[in-house]
C-alpha cells in the first residue's frame, strides 16, 4: 500500500465511496496556504531545536516552497485530507528519509487546528475591513441627510417624524457592535495550538513559543488537550456571523420595502436589480431579497456547529472534520453580503421629496402634540395622551377649536384656558420643529446628529488604526518567517 498513513496499521484501502464520505480534501482548499505556512514554521523550529539537521531542513523547506508554487491541484486527492496529501507530495520530491522527518513532534490534530485558525484569522480581518467600509458609507450618507425628513416606524406603522440620517445611523450603530464582536472573536481565534500534538503534547523538545511567533499568533492555547479538541472559537465566530447577517437582513428588508411602489422611498441601482421574464415593467430588488435568504446560511452553520460539537468527549474526534465546511460557507456568505450591502447603499437613489411628504402621514406629530399639552398647560401626560388619542380617532387635522372641544369632555375645561395657543399647536404639528426639539443625546435633531456623526467618525478612525495594527503584526510575522525560511533553505 502506497498510502503513507495507512501502510503500517491498516491493510485494506477504503473504496471510492468511503473515500468520498471521509475525505475533507475539497473543504481543505481553504487551508492550503495555511498548511504550507504551518509546515514551514514547524520545520524551522525543528531545525532550531536540533531535532532535524540543517541539510534536511533546507531540503524540506525547498520542497514546501515548490508545493506552494505548484498549488493544491498538484496534490493527490485520493488521500483523506490535505495534510497527508501534502506530506506525501513532499516525500515524493525529497525522499522519505528527509520529508518523513517533517511531521516529527506533530499530529494532524494540532496541525489542522492551527491551519483553521490561521485561515479564519485572515477571513476575520477581511470582514473587519468590509464592515468598516459599510459603516463608513452609512456615516457619509447620513452626513448628507441630517435634515432630510422621513417617517419613523414602529410595527411598520408611521410613528414619529425623524431624519434619514438618524435612521441610517441606527443601522451603523448595530454594525459597530458587529465590528466589536468580530474583533473580540479574533482575539480568541488568534491563539496557537501547534505543539499540542495528538492531545498529550510530545516527547520532542519543541519550542511552541517559536512557532507561535513565526505564525504571528498573539498567544498559545496552553493545555494540549484543549488545544486540539476545542472548536468553541468556530461556534463563537458562527454566532457573530449570524448576528451580523440578521442585521444585514433587516437592512435588506427595508430596501425591499422602501423600493416598492407603495413606499417609493428609494430606487436601487440597476446593478442590484433584475426584471421579470414576462412582465417587462418590473424592477425587482432581487439582490436584497437574496441577502434575506442567505441569512439562513449563517444561522444554519451555527446550528450545525452547535450540533456537531455537542456531547463530544475529550479530546479529538473525527466529527470535528464536519465543522470546518460550515464555517467556511458561512464566512464566505457573510463577507459577500457585507460587500454587496455597501454597494447597494452607496449607489441607491434617495427620493427625499417622498420621504419628506410621508414624514407627517398618519399623524406622526401626535406625540409632540401631547408633549406640548403637558409642557404648556401642566396637565398629566396620560391625560394629554387621551385627548390626542381622541383627536386621532376623528381622523382630521387637529385645530385649537377641536382640541378645546375634546379637552372639555375629558377635563371639563379647555386647554386654551390653561395657556395653549394656536401658535403652539402649529409648531407641535410641524415635523421640522418636532425634529429640532429632539436634541438630547442620540436624538434626530440636526444639531445633535452633527455631534453624533463627529463621534462616529472618531470611532471609525480608531477602528481603521486597529485594523492596520493587526495587519502589520501578521504581515511582519510572515515576512520574518519567509526570511528565516530563505536563510535556512540556502544554508
Amino acid at each position: 500500500m502506497s498510502n503513507i498513513l495507512r501502510r503500517g496499521r491498516l491493510e485494506a484501502a477504503p473504496d471510492e465511496e468511503i473515500l468520498r464520505y471521509t475525505s475533507s480534501m475539497e473543504a481543505d482548499r481553504w487551508i492550503f496556504s495555511a498548511d504550507v505556512a504551518v509546515d514551514l514554521a514547524h520545520t524551522v523550529m525543528l531545525k532550531e531545536q536540533g531535532i532535524i539537521s540543517a541539510e534536511d531542513c533546507s531540503k524540506i523547506l525547498g520542497g514546501l516552497l515548490k508545493i506552494r508554487e505548484e498549488g493544491m491541484e498538484k496534490l493527490d486527492f485520493s488521500y483523506e485530507d490535505i495534510h497527508i496529501s501534502l506530506e506525501s507530495r513532499l516525500i515524493d520530491m525529497v525522499g522519505e528519509d528527509v520529508g518523513g522527518r517533517m511531521h516529527s513532534g506533530r499530529s494532524r490534530n494540532d496541525e489542522v487546528a492551527t491551519c483553521i485558525r490561521l485561515t479564519l484569522r485572515e477571513e476575520l480581518l477581511g470582514l473587519l475591513e468590509e464592515i468598516f467600509a459599510l459603516r463608513k458609507t452609512l456615516v457619509s450618507l447620513a452626513e448628507k441627510h441630517t435634515e432630510t425628513l422621513m417617517p419613523g416606524f414602529t410595527h411598520l406603522q408611521h410613528a414619529q417624524p425623524t431624519t434619514l440620517a438618524h435612521h441610517l445611523c441606527a443601522h451603523e450603530a448595530a454594525l459597530g457592535r458587529d465590528f466589536d464582536r468580530v474583533q473580540d472573536a479574533f482575539s480568541r481565534v488568534n491563539l496557537c495550538p501547534l505543539g499540542a500534538a495528538a492531545f498529550a503534547s510530545t516527547g520532542f523538545n519543541l519550542n511552541r513559543k517559536r512557532t507561535q511567533e513565526l505564525l504571528g499568533f498573539e498567544g498559545l492555547l496552553e493545555n494540549s488537550m484543549d488545544a486540539v479538541s476545542n472548536r468553541d472559537f468556530l461556534i463563537e465566530c458562527a454566532s457573530v456571523f449570524s448576528n451580523l447577517m440578521i442585521n444585514l437582513s433587516r437592512m435588506a428588508e427595508e430596501l425591499v420595502i422602501w423600493s416598492s411602489s407603495e413606499f417609493n422611498f428609494i430606487e436601487l441601482d440597476d446593478t442590484y436589480a433584475s426584471t421579470s421574464s414576462i412582465m417587462p415593467q418590473k424592477k425587482n430588488p432581487d439582490t436584497a431579497e437574496l441577502m434575506r435568504g442567505k441569512t439562513g446560511v449563517a444561522v444554519g452553520a451555527l446550528m450545525s456547529l452547535l450540533t456537531i460539537c455537542k456531547g463530544l468527549p475529550l479530546s479529538y474526534n473525527r466529527d470535528l472534520q464536519e465543522a470546518t465546511p460550515n464555517i467556511w460557507h458561512s464566512v464566505e456568505t457573510v463577507r459577500a453580503s457585507v460587500r454587496v450591502m455597501e454597494g447597494m447603499v452607496r449607489t441607491m437613489k434617495i427620493h427625499a421629496d417622498v420621504l419628506s411628504a410621508q414624514s407627517v402621514t398618519g399623524f406622526t406629530t401626535a406625540t409632540e402634540l401631547a408633549d406640548t399639552f403637558v409642557r404648556e398647560t401642566g396637565i398629566p401626560f396620560r391625560t394629554a395622551h387621551q385627548i390626542v388619542g381622541m383627536l386621532a380617532k376623528e381622523g382630521e387635522k387637529p385645530t385649537i377649536e377641536k382640541i378645546n372641544s375634546v379637552a372639555e369632555i375629558v377635563l371639563g375645561e379647555s386647554l386654551s384656558s390653561k395657556g395653549l395657543t394656536e401658535k403652539m399647536v402649529k409648531e407641535a404639528l410641524n415635523p421640522v420643529s418636532n425634529i429640532k426639539r429632539r436634541k438630547i443625546e442620540g436624538g434626530p435633531a440636526p444639531e445633535e446628529m452633527q455631534h453624533y456623526l463627529g463621534r462616529r467618525q472618531t470611532e471609525l478612525e480608531l477602528n481603521e488604526q486597529e485594523i492596520a495594527t493587526i495587519k502589520d503584526s501578521i504581515d511582519s510575522a510572515f515576512e520574518a518567517l519567509l526570511e528565516v525560511v530563505d536563510e535556512y533553505r540556502k544554508a
